[in-house]
């Protein structure tokens, strides 16, 4: 039934119950006494609806077209795409041109000490890639869902990415499970460390390194990775959130409330995904030395100093004979 039907046929009822409320001979009050049955303004206000009957306890499921739903498709075809491909996009285009441009932070092998420090242990190692690896399967399930039917379907047909998106959606909906323990270890295990202070104001008013050649003073993690660590803790919990409530719809909202978790989990997934496409950088190209810490867990000792001196007086200051690491290695010839 089209919408201009749908108007047409309010119209007719809104008219019949206009002649209906004329006074009716017999009438004490000289009104007829089915006026009410006619509500002009819940006529309009519904105009946009189409509902059934049903027989079953379950009567929202009689609603089969409403305005928000509309509104949701429009939004889901038309804004969404924009919002994700400006902002994952957007952030590979800065991150190629930051590269290009400035390169990537080295540490001079005159400068390694040949003396590594312990950065991570096992079970923070383990948190990290639990998160890490999980995020980045429902990182792609998700973007499959916004980008799949307009990238990937018409270069491997339908069926195929039928099949595709299926599998994607079992993966997103159990790995979603481990991620969410993840973020909870996460917090754990680093949220003391997370703390912002004074001395974050002094690491990001240099630029952290990054835009000059000073390395300002940092603790166990610099004001970059405090703020990465609070984007995944609130960027998590949001998404945990909103998650659960579509993993089981209809239990906790209505369908609106669908619709808006939805576009809520949506926007701030794209916004996610950017932001740990930087922290992703960092972690490999951008600075040298920098996956050893989730590596195996021990960076060079110089290293530390140069990008967490704090941390290294505080590990230093724990043992009497210096630094807590464990082997050493020749440093190379020059």
């Amino acid at each position: 039934m089209s919408h201009t039907i749908r108007i047409a046929l309010a119209a007719l009822v809104l008219s019949a119950g206009a002649a209906l409320a004329q006074p009716q001979p017999g009438s004490p009050s000289g009104q007829n006494p089915t006026t009410r049955a006619v509500n002009e303004e819940q006529l309009l206000r519904e105009m946009g609806r189409l509902d059934g009957r049903v027989t079953i306890p379950d009567t929202k499921s009689g609603t089969l077209e409403q305005p928000q739903g509309r509104e949701w498709r429009a939004f889901r075809e038309g804004w969404l795409p924009w919002i994700g491909g400006i902002a994952v996009l957007g952030m590979l285009l800065a991150l190629g041109l930051f590269y290009f441009s400035k390169g990537r932070m080295r540490l001079d092998q005159s400068e390694e000490s040949g003396i590594k420090i312990l950065r991570f242990n096992a079970f923070e190692r383990f948190t990290h890639w639990l998160t890490a690896s999980t995020f980045i399967v429902l990182a792609l399930t998700g973007l499959n869902y916004i980008f799949g039917k307009r990238i990937l379907m018409p270069l491997i047909g339908p069926e195929a990415f039928s099949t595709l998106a299926q599998w994607g959606k079992y993966a997103h909906n159990y790995l979603a499970w481990p991620f969410m323990l993840g973020i909870l270890f996460m917090m754990l295990v680093w949220l003391k460390d997370n703390i912002p202070g004074r001395i974050d104001w002094i690491w990001l008013k240099a630029g952290g390194g990054f835009l000059g050649d000073a390395h300002p003073s940092a603790g166990r993690f610099n004001a970059g990775q405090k703020l990465i660590f609070w984007i995944v803790m609130i960027g998590g919990i949001a998404m945990s959130a909103t998650g659960i409530i579509l993993m089981f719809p209809i239990s906790a909202v209505d369908v609106n409330g669908i619709q808006i978790n939805q576009a809520i989990h949506a926007v701030i997934g794209v916004l996610f995904i950017a932001a740990i496409l930087g922290h992703i950088y960092i972690g490999s190209l951008g600075m040298e030395g920098a996956y050893d810490a989730m590596g195996s867990g021990e960076v060079d000792l110089a290293w530390a100093r140069r990008h967490h001196d704090l941390w290294v007086e505080e590990q230093q200051a724990k043992t009497a004979s210096g630094p807590q690491l464990g082997r050493s290695r020749p440093v190379p010839a020059e």
